[in-house]
């Protein structure tokens, strides 16, 4: 049986990681550039590339 070719996976940044982390534990305020970077992070993660058409 062949095995499926796999692409890497994306991963976030150490950074982006960091970050995510303690806004989430509370011990950061999220700031609007730290808004941006995790958004970024995320979206560059997307592997579908846009909005899935509605049905």
């Amino acid at each position: 049986m062949a095995k499926k070719s796999l692409a890497p996976r994306k991963q976030s940044s150490s950074k982006a990681s960091t970050l995510a982390g303690k806004i989430l534990s509370g011990s950061k305020k999220p700031t609007l550039a730290d808004t941006k970077t995790l958004a970024a992070s995320v979206l560059s993660q997307d592997e579908t590339k846009g909005q899935k058409k509605k049905k």
